[in-house]
């Protein structure tokens, strides 16, 4: 990962986090956090993951709010960047808290 693209994708972590919590009001989302993001090299495209308390139900429901909402988060997006390029985003489930809880099962 250069340089670059850990500055789009930390620019697009804040901005997308800034957009979502102020602009969107949607019922479905829930208590959500965008851990990460990663640039595609030639800046296209990039990939948000998601990290969602709760269960399933509500992992799904917040991922398709997102996924619903992705024109309306890229229209917003586009005055407050000054790039020429604009990434296409995609949203995925990352379950940190799972991954190391099975780990951990793993180990012992």
């Amino acid at each position: 990962m250069t340089r670059r693209t850990q500055q789009m994708g930390e620019f697009l972590r804040e901005e997308v986090t800034d957009i979502i919590r102020t602009e969107l009001d949607d019922p479905r989302l829930g208590f959500w956090t965008i851990t990460h993001v990663d640039v595609s090299q030639e800046l296209r495209s990039a990939r948000i993951f998601v990290s969602v308390l709760g269960r399933e139900q509500e992992r799904t429901d917040t991922l398709k709010a997102l996924r619903g909402a992705a024109g309306f988060i890229r229209t917003h997006r586009k005055p407050r960047m000054g790039t020429r390029i604009f990434p296409d985003i995609g949203y995925r489930d990352d379950r940190p808290l799972e991954h190391g809880e099975e780990v951990s099962l793993t180990l012992r």
